[in-house]
C-alpha cells in the first residue's frame, strides 16, 4: 500500500511527465539561455517511426546551411545515379573515338585508385574530345573569388583531371602532380598559393606537408593533360557529338559519396550535380538539375529552399532545419540503414574532431556545415532506448568560438540520447 502511495505522490510532484515532455523542457533550458540570445538558432528533432515532431525551435526559418547542402546533393545522387559513375559518353566512328565528359570527378584523381577510363581510352588511337555539352560556369554563384587558390574550391568542368588541382609534395625532390606543372612552381615564400590569372604556383621548400592548389582550367590544358597521360594526340572540338552515344562507367558511386560526405569534399559534390545533369538532359548545367529536383523530388518540402550549388560553398543557399529533416527522412525511408549510415561522419571519430562521442557506442551519424560564424549539424541520433531520431541543429551569425557552439550542442544531444 505504501508503494502505491509513494508512486502516486511522486507522479503528482513531477506531473508524471512523459519522456517527450521532459526532453522538451530540458532542451528549452539550453536554447532559451543567454548563450543563444545573440545568434540565430534553429533546431528540429523528428521521430521517423512515430512520424512525431519531438521538438521544433525556429524550424521554419531559413539559415545558411554551408556543407549541410551536401545532404541534399547526396539524396539527389542516390535518386538519379546508377551503381557506377557514368565516366564518359562516347561514339566510335571508323578509326576515331569521339568522347564527351559527364562531369566525373574521379579521372586521375589521387584519392581514387581507378584507371578503367584511362585504360579504355588507350585502346583507341584517334580521340576527339567534344566540349559542347558543358553549359555551366567554372565557379558556383556566390563563391568567394579569393578562394580560387585554396584546395576546397577547384573549378568545375565536364572532364576534370587530377581533381582540377596541383599537388606539391615535400622531400625528396619536391614532386609535383600533374608533372607538367613542375616548372610552374616557384620555390619562395608568398601569401598566395597561386597567381590569380595564370598557373604559377608558390611552394616553400621548407614545408613538410603536401600543398593542394586548384589550377586554372582551359580547353588547351585539358587537351594537354589527357594527351600526356595517354601518350597520344587528342583533338578538341566545340561541335556536339551527333547521334546515339554509349556510356562508359567508372568506379562505384558509393565510393564517391562517402568521400564527399566524410571529407566534406566540395569538388565532388558540385561535380555530382553535373553528372546528374548529364544523365537527365545530356548537357551539364547545375541550375537545370537543381530546378528539376526541386520541382520533381522535393516539391513537398514545407519551405522551398534557395539552392544554388552542390557543395554549400555559396552563402546564397538557404534551407530551413525542417526542410533538411524532411530530406533526411526521405533518405531514411529509401536507403537501407546500414548503407545510409556509412555516408555520415560518426560521433567521436576523426571526421567530427572527437565531438559527440558515444558512451560506449556511437550515437550520432551526422553531417556538419561550417562557414564563417555559422555552424550546423544534421543527421541521425540513436537514443539509449534504441530509438532513431532525425535532427537538424543550425547556428548562424554567432560570435562565440565554434568549440563553444559544439559544446552546447553536445549537451543537448546527450540530453536527448539519455532521456528519450
Amino acid at each position: 500500500m505504501f508503494k502505491y502511495i509513494f508512486i502516486f505522490s511522486t507522479c503528482f510532484l513531477i506531473g508524471c511527465s512523459s519522456p517527450k515532455k521532459v526532453v522538451q523542457k530540458n532542451i528549452e533550458k539550453y536554447l532559451l539561455s543567454d548563450l543563444y540570445e545573440n545568434q540565430f538558432t534553429g533546431f528540429v528533432v523528428f521521430d521517423p517511426e512515430k512520424k512525431d515532431m519531438l521538438y521544433n525551435f525556429n524550424g521554419e526559418r531559413y539559415f545558411t546551411p554551408a556543407s549541410n547542402t551536401k545532404i541534399v546533393t547526396l539524396y539527389s545522387a542516390l535518386t538519379y545515379l546508377p551503381e557506377n559513375i557514368p565516366a564518359l559518353k562516347y561514339q566510335h566512328q571508323n578509326d576515331t573515338l569521339y568522347i564527351e565528359g559527364t562531369g566525373d570527378p574521379t579521372l586521375l584523381h589521387p584519392y581514387f585508385e581507378d584507371n578503367k577510363t584511362i585504360d579504355f581510352l588507350k585502346d583507341y588511337q584517334n580521340i576527339v574530345l567534344s566540349t559542347a555539352n558543358f553549359q555551366d560556369d567554372k565557379f558556383g554563384p556566390g563563391w568567394a573569388w579569393e578562394d580560387y587558390q585554396y584546395y576546397f574550391q577547384p573549378e568545375k568542368g565536364a572532364l576534370p583531371l587530377y581533381g582540377n588541382s596541383v599537388r606539391m609534395m615535400p622531400q625528396p625532390d619536391y614532386p609535383v602532380s600533374p608533372s607538367i606543372f613542375k616548372d610552374s612552381v616557384l620555390p619562395h615564400h608568398s601569401k598566395q598559393n597561386r597567381s590569380l590569372e595564370k598557373n604559377t604556383f608558390f611552394y616553400q621548400k621548407d614545408r613538410n606537408d603536401t600543398l593542394e592548389v586548384p589550377f586554372k582550367t582551359s580547353l588547351q590544358l585539358t587537351q594537354r593533360l589527357l594527351a600526356t597521360e595517354l601518350n597520344k594526340n587528342v583533338r578538341v572540338t566545340q561541335n556536339a557529338i551527333e547521334g546515339e552515344k554509349k556510356t562508359f562507367y567508372g568506379i562505384e558511386t558509393d565510393t564517391v559519396y562517402k568521400r564527399m560526405m566524410l571529407e566534406s569534399d566540395n569538388f565532388l559534390a558540385d561535380q555530382l550535380l553535373l553528372i546528374i545533369s548529364s544523365e537527365l538532359f545530356e548537357n551539364l548545367n547545375s541550375r537545370d538539375v537543381i530546378d528539376h529536383i526541386l520541382k520533381n523530388n522535393l516539391a513537398d518540402l514545407k519551405q522551398e529552399p534557395r539552392w544554388v550549388d552542390g557543395s554549400g560553398l555559396s552563402r546564397y543557399n538557404l534551407f530551413t532545419p525542417l526542410s533538411l529533416v524532411q530530406v533526411l527522412d526521405k533518405l531514411y525511408v529509401d536507403i537501407p540503414r546500414e548503407r545510409l549510415f556509412e555516408f555520415f561522419p560518426v560521433g567521436g571519430e576523426d571526421y567530427l574532431d572527437g565531438w559527440y562521442a558515444g558512451n560506449p557506442k556511437p550515437y550520432l551519424f551526422a553531417k556538419t556545415g561550417s562557414v564563417g560564424n555559422n555552424h550546423n549539424i544534421s543527421g541521425y541520433l540513436i537514443t539509449n532506448s534504441g530509438k532513431t531520431l532525425i535532427f537538424s541543429f543550425m547556428n548562424n551569425h554567432f560570435r562565440a568560438s565554434s568549440s563553444e557552439i559544439k559544446k552546447r550542442m553536445q549537451a543537448v544531444f546527450e540530453e536527448i540520447r539519455d532521456r528519450y
